[in-house]
């Protein structure tokens, strides 16, 4: 695909400028045309370092994502064709990556090709329960059904993820907080203190002394602290991009004291989430448990549910399996046997999922109110112990005056 700069008149006699992307320069004036404009100029845009735009991240906020499936719905609901339909939404959307990759859809559904297959190589932006769920929307012919349950399962999807990480994300900044207070005083406020209790040769408390030397080391061995904050840092990188480093990552987060039952709750209703979501779509079984698997974000959960697919496959229940599982609650096994049995399996995940979403949402308000005073004794309590060490030695010392 290549992109063109063009200078066009449209119907009611205003001059236009913008960018389109297409195959080549016959492909851009014939899709210029077809939306009625005259073409002045046209002329390809080569891209160069400055030019190029790089993504850190996700390229699309998942808000906007929603926003996109939501109108895609409406859109299609409404009788405007797939075509027209991208091309509209690429102009209203906000974000500059969705907009290009739309762009590209655009023409390819130009060039018939399906609008599943359009999307599927772009994976950065369309992930593939998207590209799945789709492909069945289009097979079924409830295209905007589908999109209508995409938009739901990301909405409740990216709550649930939010609720953990705003869980998380308190504790992390105050212990960043204590950790800073620490350095400050040891290495600003304490050596103040060390010639004034060298000078009075008096006996210093056992918490004075560790004080002392910690401050010393601080400021003089400072460069061997920082290697080590690095080395660790280093360290998680590096053990997140191997299987046997991530997977152990994956599993300390599930036995976290407190917060490990919170990871295993949240992972298990974005599991029951979006098994549900794409049972519903009819998209098959074993290619919606492949999808699962990834989505989970957990490497451990991910494991146990290839095993339940193998399981599958060779014909036994896919409850069975979940059942020897330490990581899903007997609850889940219990409503997904059901739903074997019942036919209504879907319902089951449903049920599932909204119980665990719930339970995600009630355990972040009561962790929240529980640590916060927590962390705040935690907090003073550092501070506390350094300035005692400091103020012990000095009131020994007047006393004896």
């Amino acid at each position: 695909m290549q992109q063109f700069e063009y200078n066009v008149r449209n119907s009611s006699g205003k001059v236009l400028k913008g960018k389109l992307t297409a195959s080549d320069k016959a492909a851009a004036m014939e899709e210029l045309r077809k939306r009625g404009m005259i073409v002045y100029a046209l002329k390809e845009r080569h891209n160069t370092v400055l030019s190029t735009e790089i993504y850190f991240g996700k390229p699309v906020k998942t808000i906007q994502f929603i926003i996109y499936c939501r109108q895609f719905a409406t859109l299609i609901r409404a009788g405007v064709t797939i075509v027209e339909a991208t091309a509209i939404l690429a102009e209203q959307t906000e974000s500059k990556a969705l907009r290009k990759a739309l762009l590209e859809v655009n023409s390819s559904l130009l060039k018939g090709i399906p609008f599943s297959q359009a999307v599927q190589s772009h994976k950065r932006i369309f992930p593939p329960m998207f590209v799945s769920m789709v492909r069945a929307g289009e097979e079924s012919g409830n295209l905007e059904g589908t999109l209508d349950r995409l938009a739901v399962f990301f909405e409740k999807e990216h709550s649930t993820r939010e609720k953990v990480k705003s869980a998380l994300m308190y504790p992390i900044t105050v212990g960043l907080l204590a950790i800073a207070s620490v350095v400050y005083l040891l290495w600003a406020i304490v050596p103040q203190f060390v010639q004034m209790f060298e000078s009075m040769n008096a006996q210093l408390p056992a918490v004075t002394v560790l004080v002392l030397a910690l401050s010393k080391s601080i400021q003089h061995q400072w460069y061997i602290w920082a290697a080590v904050v690095i080395g660790l840092i280093a360290a998680y990188q590096i053990s997140k991009r191997t299987e046997r480093g991530a997977y152990l990552l994956d599993y300390a987060k599930l036995k976290i004291p407190v917060f490990g039952k919170l990871n295993q709750k949240g992972a298990i209703a974005q599991f029951t989430r979006t098994f549900s979501s794409l049972y519903a779509s009819s998209v098959p079984v074993l290619h919606a448990l492949s999808i699962v698997e990834d989505v989970t974000g957990n490497r451990v959960i991910g494991g146990y549910i290839r095993k339940a697919g193998e399981s599958l496959r060779q014909g036994k229940p896919l409850s069975e399996p979940l059942k020897t599982a330490w990581v899903f609650p007997p609850l889940v096994s219990q409503m997904i046997a059901i739903g074997e049995e019942t036919g209504a399996l879907d319902q089951m995940l449903g049920k599932v999922a909204d119980f665990y979403e719930m339970d995600v949402e009630n355990t972040v308000d009561r962790l929240k109110s529980l640590i916060e005073p927590l962390l705040i004794v935690f907090l003073a309590g550092v501070v506390g112990v350094i300035v005692a060490a400091i103020m012990l030695p000095m009131f020994s010392i007047y006393s004896q005056m």
